[in-house]
């Protein structure tokens, strides 16, 4: 089900803040960084995880070391940092042609920065809620990988 709560106050897509379920959590999804800072009351230096909806949208983005290509397809609930930029293709549920058009968002837990998940805080902030099947929960967060060509280290 999405819902769009106020069309008229934030009509472009690549604006909006959407509260979803990701494979590990309850996150906000947006293309727009500093609405997200500001929501989570987040240092601006931190970085953003990188969320893509499809190994191509992610190659046209990000250059992935050729020995890394089929790893990278093939990982669920898996981080993966490369030349200091955190991503990973979606592995949700992300039938909605909301994200499937979009091809990637910036994502983060729906929480204040250092707290636990609060649905009214969420509800609140978020522009557009889409909730399917498998509802809103948190579960363990996802696995943590640093790499380049070479090397390859687990972080969490």
């Amino acid at each position: 089900m999405d819902k769009s709560k106020s069309a008229a106050r934030h009509p472009r897509i690549e604006e909006a803040v959407i509260l979803a379920q990701t494979d590990t959590t309850v996150g906000f999804l947006s293309q727009n960084v500093s609405r997200l800072i500001n929501i989570k009351g987040r240092a601006r230096k931190k970085p953003f995880l990188k969320n893509f909806f499809s190994l191509r949208e992610l190659t046209k983005n990000i250059r992935i070391p050729q020995s890394r290509k089929k790893e990278i397809r093939r990982a669920r609930k898996t981080t993966y940092i490369v030349k200091n930029q955190a991503f990973r293709v979606a592995s949700f549920p992300a039938s909605s042609v909301l994200f499937e058009k979009s091809g990637w968002f910036y994502s983060t837990s729906a929480n204040k920065s250092g707290e636990k998940f609060d649905y009214n805080f969420a509800n609140e902030k978020a522009d557009i809620i889409v909730i399917n099947e498998v509802g809103l929960f948190e579960s363990e967060p996802s696995h943590l990988i640093k790499c380049n060509e070479q090397k390859k280290a687990r972080l969490r």
